[in-house]
């Protein structure tokens, strides 16, 4: 009685209109995400080794289920409406938490035998909200609460799981037999994540709002090539030292890759593929957007941390005036640039073939230019490798522009006329605030 008094006086929690658009409390929440990514590139960059990628990449992709969950969500709930806030606060602060024990996830299991439980604990509580939010939601539609029941054996598996691996390597005296333990139980978590919604299907689901759905992944998407250049910038030592021209000219091609990256995607695919989302109705929907923007955006993500890695690792060395400009690289800077763009192009590509049915012959050629590339650029000076990165990936924009020049112009025009539209029917509307009523003529 007293929870319901307090959520009637805070207010009640908002549907999901189908035109509806991200709110300020959404983004205000992905913060905590970008300290998270941010954590990730920065446990990982301490001592880049192959177990530490591994570790890295299973990070993430427990915590971009975490995201795809509270995007799941968002789509049948204002957050930042009525009594929602308060419980996303909650939900906030176990990300926090999360996010805070990342690094010791997979570190010494005495030394760090707290964190990995915290971990797991924060874990079940940011799922719980989740749950139980939507469980409140779906009040009115069995058909999701028949799905949600069907999805509850997987958030207490995999709960379990984090809780195993956090309480049973620290009793085994074998370093090496309780890291292989606890790396298995990390990957089974990944894969009954992964495998559940594939298990589930996706009868049930409702995604009112195609708009908000593609407008919440290309914000996250944003955030994390924007974190990619803190982490150059911060790991590549550019902060508190005195500014030379090799570490300004390796900051401003890092920029100019990151952002050739960014339009690869975001000049035609994912208005395109917006456009697409919103064509698809009922289950073709909601299956696009599940394999699509949970699945293939992943694999996006996940190159942008490998590419935010080696470009830290190339800067700091163009950075470092103890090694000479002319000096080959060392280290896995150049792998992890080429592989982590190859990664980043190739999700697109299957983001790409997923929602919009085609394949560009443009970006199957850059990454077979990038993969040949490699054994050259680990010879070249850090700047060198850089430059031609940089290069390759401009080429590629350059090239689309040409080839691609009147499909781009007549998407561009559709959006165009689309935004102009929905922007004077806004402006029609907002118009009666300034309305007034004319005075009563009254003879004098």
């Amino acid at each position: 009685m007293g929870g319901r008094r307090w959520a009637e006086r805070l207010g009640p929690a908002v549907a999901v209109a189908p035109g509806a658009r991200v709110d300020r409390f959404e983004i205000f929440f992905d913060l905590v995400f970008v300290f998270s990514f941010f954590i990730i590139t920065r446990a990982t960059a301490v001592d880049i080794t192959g177990d530490r990628l591994l570790h890295g990449m299973l990070v993430l992709a427990v915590l971009w289920r975490v995201w795809v969950t509270h995007t799941v969500v968002a789509t049948r709930v204002r957050l930042g409406v009525g009594f929602v806030p308060a419980l996303m606060v909650v939900a906030m602060a176990a990300l926090f938490c999360f996010a805070l024990c990342l690094p010791q996830a997979f570190g010494d299991p005495v030394r760090w035998a707290v964190g990995p439980v915290v971990l797991a604990v924060s874990y079940v509580v940011l799922r719980g909200v989740h749950l139980l939010l939507y469980w409140h939601v779906a009040e009115e539609s069995p058909g999701e609460r028949r799905l949600l029941l069907k999805y509850s054996p997987e958030l207490a598996l995999s709960t379990l799981l984090l809780l195993a691996a956090a309480l049973i390597p620290p009793q085994i005296d074998d370093r090496g037999r309780a890291d292989m333990l606890r790396d298995g139980l990390w990957i089974a978590v990944v894969l009954l994540q992964y495998g559940a919604p594939l298990v589930a299907g996706a009868w049930g689901w409702v995604l009112t709002s195609a708009e908000h759905w593609t407008e919440r992944y290309d914000f996250i998407l944003i955030i994390a090539l924007g974190e990619s250049i803190i982490s150059v910038g911060v790991g590549g030592n550019l902060l508190g030292e005195p500014v030379t021209w090799p570490a300004v000219a390796a900051a401003v091609l890092g920029i100019f890759f990151t952002a050739a990256l960014w339009w690869t995607h975001f000049d035609v695919i994912a208005p395109a593929a917006r456009i697409a989302q919103h064509a698809a109705q009922g289950l073709a929907r909601v299956a696009m957007a599940r394999d699509a923007y949970t699945y293939c955006q992943l694999v996006m993500i996940g190159g942008i941390i490998l590419f935010a890695l080696g470009a830290e690792e190339i800067v700091r060395q163009v950075a470092d005036r103890s090694i000479s400009l002319t000096e080959p690289t060392h280290g896995p800077g150049v792998p992890l640039l080429f592989v982590g763009v190859i990664v980043y192009l190739v999700g697109g590509m299957l983001f790409q073939l997923r929602t919009l049915g085609t394949l560009s012959w443009t970006r199957v050629g850059t990454v077979l230019v990038l993969a040949a590339a490699i054994p050259l650029a680990t010879h070249l000076p850090a700047m060198a490798a850089l430059a031609l990165l940089t290069a390759i990936c401009i080429g590629l924009v350059a090239t689309e522009m040409v080839v691609m020049a009147d499909a781009r112009q007549a998407l561009l025009s559709a959006v165009f006329e689309e935004k102009t539209t929905y922007e004077k029917h806004e402006a029609d509307w907002r118009a009666r605030w300034h309305e007034e009523e004319a005075p009563d003529e009254k003879p004098h």
